[in-house]
């Protein structure tokens, strides 16, 4: 890094006004809570050779090649990629790259095209029924997260146990896939992240009631736009499949990063193995939008009746609308998933409606308008006696602010000297029991203990609990203007009316920390300019110390008499 360029860089700092201020320091990636003081110290460090080869990470191939041609032939770079180039502070106002920059290009070493959509093509219909397996997959993953939490490693990931998990129930084929359609769902934001889990969103609660096309598009879409800048095209779509590859040539996770990008879009049916997109999604590739009409004309056929078994069974004879299979399932355990899925009703099951908020009478009401064979004798004795002891224990907060348990006394009674119920600190109070754990705690505590329990509120009316509530979609981050706004005030702060004075000063004070020696340009009183040679010893008010070299003398020299300063 030259001195001249650091120089350079702040006084064009210094001019930007705060939005643009606060887009560079995003694109690079700079903590607002970093310790500069002022712009000379934004410079430096943006031009410090560590942060550049981060920057470089970052640049496409085709922004890395217009940087290599303009150090190679010491010009500037093409219109056409300059201007995101001076918005990361890698080329000045010129579209010449700094010599910090060039030096670290020169250095730095391109990474291995990695391999990626290395299968063959495929028909638009294969492509179709890939794209229908997808979404059917994802929905029984979120279905299962609904339930209970997916673990979460470290890296993000989605935990081995649960990886077993969505094999076992049919939900992914493969652990991979496995893996693979999570990923999706986070992209999507079906998902939400935390440190430990992966949980349903509210987007995800939404996206679960929506038909199947309409599942399709709205990932496809979402997967679409958070692709890598260096992957889109001028129109909003991607780039051939072919320069996927090395569209990241410095940066070291490029590889893995981009086979996963890959693995996610012909997971979704965005592609076929090979990369080309099928002939209805050939417009999201082009940044429009997909063939729905063509799509949809290649989809099974969604039904809305199921068969109802006397063996306690519902066969579904074609893809059941999703907000069918969404209440079905409340209800009924799926044992099979395919274009014709089998439901399992259990005292279990028909319990967990319940718990759900359903009723005997809803719920028989939305079986026999769902079945095209009438609700069984079986099942409907299965939902009478479910029913019937359903709601023999009722949790409830009560009017000192304690969680109630009252109802049957032969159950109330067990409870009480139930060891696996003993965390929950129940005391009697009168015929009931009470606790301060809170009522959901109290009531899923006593429901996984297969207790008849019924939550209710605090006038005692019925209320429904959900043991793992959607995740609010998140929030959008701040504005970067508003991330930076501190750092930004400190540097407008720091400006002065004497700009060289200030720059003066700073490479002074850098020289004496570093015991430099440097040639001095000095102002002599009758207007002549005489350069001296010193090891900058010291500075401070208004004047610098260091050794004269030549002379072989200590000198002190008042900083308004220093012109410029450079290396010796």
């Amino acid at each position: 890094m030259t001195a001249s360029d650091a120089r350079a860089l702040a006084t064009r700092l210094a001019t930007l006004d705060p939005d643009a201020l606060a887009a560079l320091f995003g694109a690079r990636h700079i903590s607002p809570r970093t310790s500069w003081t002022d712009f000379f110290d934004a410079a430096d460090a943006l031009l410090d050779p560590a942060q550049l080869t981060r920057a470089l990470a970052e640049v496409s191939d085709v922004d890395a090649a217009a940087l290599r041609a303009a150090v190679r032939n010491g010009v500037a770079v093409s219109p056409a990629v300059r201007d995101g180039l001076v918005g990361r502070a890698l080329v000045d106002d010129a579209g010449r790259p700094y010599e910090a920059v060039a030096t670290a290009l020169g250095s730095a070493t391109p990474v291995t095209a990695p391999t990626v959509f290395d299968g063959g093509a495929e028909s638009d219909a294969a492509s179709a029924e890939r794209a229908f397996d997808a979404v059917a997959s994802l929905a029984d993953i979120l279905h299962a997260a609904s339930r209970s939490p997916l673990g979460r490693i470290g890296s993000g990931a989605l935990s081995a146990g649960d990886r077993r998990r969505l094999v076992e129930i049919g939900a992914a084929h493969t652990s991979e896939d496995a893996d693979t359609l999570v990923a999706i769902a986070a992209h999507a934001g079906l998902l939400s992240g935390s440190e430990r889990t992966w949980t349903v969103s509210d987007a995800g609660t939404r996206w679960l009631g929506a038909r199947t096309l309409e599942r399709w598009l709205d990932v496809a879409q979402r997967l679409r736009d958070r692709l890598p800048r260096a992957l889109r095209t001028a129109d909003g779509g991607w780039r051939p499949a072919a320069e996927w590859p090395g569209a990241h040539p410095f940066d070291p996770a490029w590889p893995d990063r981009v086979g996963r990008l890959a693995a996610m879009l012909t997971q979704w049916a965005m592609t076929a193995p090979d990369g080309t997109p099928p002939t209805w999604a050939a417009g999201l590739a082009a940044g429009a939008d997909a063939d729905a009409g063509t799509l949809r004309s290649l989809l099974p056929h969604e039904v809305d009746k199921v068969y109802l078994q006397n063996d306690l069974t519902a066969i579904a004879p074609g893809p059941l609308e999703p907000r069918l299979d969404q209440r079905l399932r409340t209800t009924a355990r799926r044992e099979s998933r395919a274009q014709a899925a089998t439901y399992r009703f259990t005292a279990e099951t028909i319990g967990a409606a319940f718990a759900a908020g359903e009723t005997a009478a809803s719920l028989t009401a939305f079986l026999t308008d769902l079945s095209l064979t009438g609700v069984p004798q079986p099942l409907a004795y299965e939902i009478e006696r479910a029913a019937a002891r359903y709601g023999r224990l009722r949790v409830g907060p009560d009017w000192q602010g304690y969680t109630r348990v009252s109802g049957d006394p032969d159950l109330l009674e067990a409870i009480n000297v139930d060891q696996a119920l003993r965390p929950l600190g129940l005391v009697l109070d009168g015929d009931d029991l009470v606790t301060r754990t809170s009522p959901e705690t109290t009531y899923w505590m006593l429901a996984d203990a297969r207790y008849p329990v019924l939550a209710v509120d605090a006038d005692g009316a019925p209320r429904a609990l959900g043991r793992h509530e959607a995740v609010e979609d998140a929030a959008p981050e701040p504005p970067a203007s508003e991330r930076y706004r501190t750092l930004i005030e400190t540097l407008r702060a720091s400006l002065s009316d004497d700009a060289d004075a200030a720059w003066l000063e700073r490479e002074l004070d850098q020289a004496v920390r570093t015991r430099a020696t440097i040639e001095i340009t000095v102002r002599m009183p009758d207007g002549s300019s005489r350069d001296v040679t010193l090891e900058a010893a010291g500075l401070g008010g208004g004047r610098l110390r260091g050794r004269d070299r030549a002379a072989d003398v200590e000198r002190t020299l008042p900083l308004s008499s220093i012109v410029s300063v450079r290396p010796a």
